[in-house]
């Protein structure tokens, strides 16, 4: 009797082997792909960083070629091109101010 427990004790510590051999092997197989997918979103991050900064600069490139298409004669907008001449003439009454001083 006692050696049939001694067998199952042993079958159960082998087992138990097995399966923490298993687990390491799992956790590092978790650990690279965690890295790898760390990297993949830096990555991904940096390039909708990038985007945002091209797509703020379009914007303004936008804006910019608005208010010279409306300066060179197109009503399309007008009342933008306004806007910004009157922003402008602010700006310089406030510089003609300071320089009065």
């Amino acid at each position: 009797m006692r050696k049939l427990e001694m067998s199952k004790l042993v079958s159960s510590v082998e087992s138990l082997e097995v399966n923490l051999k298993k687990l390491i092997s799992d956790y590092e197989s978790l650990k690279v792909e965690h890295n790898r997918l760390k990297s993949q979103f830096h990555s991904t991050s940096e390039s909708v960083s990038g985007l945002n900064s091209e797509i703020e600069r379009l914007q303004q490139e936008n804006k910019t070629l608005r208010t010279a298409n409306a300066m060179l004669g197109s009503t399309e907008h007008k009342r933008e091109t306004k806007l910004k001449i009157n922003s402008l003439i602010k700006e310089i009454d406030t510089c003609i101010i300071q320089l009065a001083e």
